[in-house]
């Protein structure tokens, strides 16, 4: 009992000296006071998407949501394009070095600003598990795949130390590409929910799941360079953590590639009315 006593102790003051190095001007941002809510909402929503939803679908036709999908992309669209101007404007279209760059913890305006646009891209991964109650409201368990889950399940509980400890400079480079992405993306998504008459226009899938790719790649790049640069001042280890979800996405991403696009016993690749990819466990969607 008393070696019990001892190794909580111990991961109490190990876990206050972490909490003491947070980025003090995120106190009081809605659910960065801990962690915990963020697991919570996680694991409600593997329940939801999992459990709770088929259950609940189960005697049910599935819903004609159509017109609301229209609303969704075309607001992930724009919430896309903002995060992306004000990541450009505060510093990935200016002053920002794509070698090394450390956090701007100061209160000047562009400190301000890409700290709330890393705030706010945080909250943005909440938003995306509608995709997935989408499909269990339209009955489409297929595309609920585990792959799937994982990859929106974990999201909001990577970029969470992200926006508490490192709101600025090398860490946001993983958000400004990301939502570059999005925009693209979801815009698509877009298209396809607009009806059959505009399935001319959605020839560029394959070009979807390649810029989704080389954005991994990019990624990678970005963060694993800090091996190279002693002398940067921004903590190497965070740098590899992101790097290292980004090869676990792009191995995701590049097994659906290639089942898709070069298997040749593979089945035709068909979009549903919201554009998702019927055989991509992930529906090509990037974080």
């Amino acid at each position: 009992m008393e070696a019990i006593i001892y190794y909580y102790r111990e991961y109490e003051r190990k876990m206050e000296q972490v909490w003491d190095l947070r980025d003090k001007r995120v106190d009081g941002y809605f659910m960065m006071d801990s962690i915990w809510p963020t697991l919570a909402i996680v694991a409600l929503y593997v329940y939801i998407v999992k459990i709770w939803g088929p259950n609940f679908m189960k005697d049910r036709k599935p819903y004609n949501i159509n017109t609301f999908l229209i609303f969704y992309n075309a607001f992930q669209v724009i919430v896309s394009a903002y995060l992306f101007i004000q990541m450009f404007r505060s510093g990935w279209g200016s002053d920002y070095s794509y070698k090394c760059q450390p956090v701007d913890y100061s209160n000047s305006p562009n400190a301000l600003m890409i700290l709330n646009a890393a705030h706010l891209y945080y909250l943005s991964k909440f938003s995306e598990f509608v995709d997935t109650f989408c499909f269990v409201a339209r009955k489409k368990y297929n595309q609920v795949s585990l792959l799937h889950v994982v990859h929106h399940g974990i999201l909001p509980i990577s970029v969470w130390p992200g926006a508490r400890y490192f709101p600025g400079g090398h860490a946001t480079f993983f958000g400004f590409i990301n939502v570059f992405v999005h925009f693209f993306m979801y815009g698509y998504y877009l298209l396809a929910a607009l009806g059959p008459q505009y399935r001319k226009y959605l020839w560029w899938k394959q070009h979807l799941t390649t810029l989704q790719m080389v954005q991994f790649v990019g990624i990678m790049v970005h963060g694993f360079q800090l091996v190279f640069y002693d002398d940067c001042d921004f903590p190497w280890q965070f740098a590899y953590y992101i790097g290292a979800h980004a090869v676990l996405f792009f191995g995701l991403f590049s097994e659906f590639y290639i089942r898709t696009y070069f298997n040749q016993n593979s089945k035709k690749v068909v979009g549903d009315s919201n554009g998702n990819l019927a055989q991509n466990g992930i529906h090509a969607k990037s974080e």
